[in-house]
Order: structure tokens, then C-alpha cells, then sequence
């Protein structure tokens, strides 16, 4: 059996599709709205009861994300030592445009990637231990930790411990206006 000429050219253009079609499947999830029924994932509570900022975890063969009340607890589930899968994206809410800390928005979601976070503020998160607080912007990052303190970093910046250590239930943490 002869092969046409062009058998190579068509193995090839396959081969590319094939590819390309692989490279479009493995784009990571768009983040899901924050809806009035959505519950964290440590706790099982509404997340809507609580103030400030939130996460969502992408499980690859999970149809909806993890969310998370605190981003506090978010981090603590990255830099944590288990995983139910692996992860596909992560989203964080962006302060920046938030409404106020008690409406921290439902779709106002940020790569965690691109976050800047204020680090060791004096603000209570969500379920009241010190919060891990997202920003788009270094700017309102910086206008944050002039009024709340601490320090700005990127989500590798975090220190486990500040995730995963004991919390001081001594603390008197604020909850921004």
C-alpha cells in the first residue's frame, strides 16, 4: 500500500490539533459567583453571615470550588499538607472594590496570583482570628496598612505560620468600617 505525499502533512496538522485542543482543556476555571447559599469549607457555615474577605479553590474533577469564609483559612488549605486533588485555580475577593468589609462582593474575584496581601494587620476576618487580606492593586494594599498595619506580600510571601500557627485569642483585632 502506497501512502499519498501528503500522509506527513496530515499526521502533522493532527498532531497540532490534538495539542491545542489538550492546551484548551487544561485552561484553568473561571471563578463562581459567591452566592447567599455558598458554604466554607472547614466549617460548613454560610459564608454570607460573615464579613471581609473570601477565597475559592478549583479541585481538578471537582464541578464547584471550595470556598472559604476567611482567606486566612484559604491559605492554610494551600500551604497545608493535604489535598483532596489537585489544584486548578484559586480566586480571592479584591478589598480594593468591595463594597465594605461586611459586603466584601460576590464577583469581584482576583487571581490569587496577582494578589498583594496585607500581612499581620489588626483586622479580624470572617470567623474573627487575624485575617489575610487581598488587594489588586499595591496601592490599596498600602492605603490598608497605613490604616490596619502589618506588611504587603505576595501569596509565596505569606509565612506558613501566620496560616497555620496557633491564634492568639488575646488579640484585640478590629473589624474595618
Amino acid at each position: 500500500m502506497r501512502l499519498s505525499p501528503l500522509a506527513p502533512l496530515l499526521a502533522a496538522a493532527t498532531l497540532a490539533l490534538t495539542a491545542c485542543q489538550e492546551e484548551e482543556a487544561k485552561a484553568p476555571p473561571a471563578p463562581v459567583e459567591l452566592t447567599q447559599t455558598a458554604l466554607s469549607y472547614f466549617c460548613q457555615m454560610n459564608i454570607a453571615e460573615h464579613g471581609g474577605p473570601k477565597g475559592q479553590i478549583h479541585l481538578e474533577g471537582y464541578p464547584a470550588p471550595l470556598f472559604f469564609a476567611q482567606v486566612r483559612d484559604m491559605v492554610a488549605y494551600l500551604k497545608g499538607p493535604e489535598r483532596d486533588a489537585d489544584i486548578t485555580a484559586v480566586y480571592v475577593s479584591d478589598m480594593g472594590v468591595a463594597a465594605s468589609w461586611a459586603e466584601p462582593g460576590a464577583d469581584n474575584w482576583i487571581n490569587v496570583s496577582d494578589a498583594v496581601f496585607v500581612i499581620d494587620s489588626n483586622v479580624a476576618g470572617g470567623m474573627g482570628a487575624p485575617e489575610l487580606v487581598p488587594f489588586a492593586t499595591a496601592e490599596a494594599a498600602q492605603a490598608f496598612v497605613d490604616r490596619y498595619g502589618g506588611y504587603t506580600g505576595t501569596l509565596e510571601e505569606i509565612p506558613a505560620e501566620v496560616a497555620l500557627g496557633p491564634i492568639d485569642l488575646d488579640l484585640k483585632l478590629e473589624t474595618p468600617s
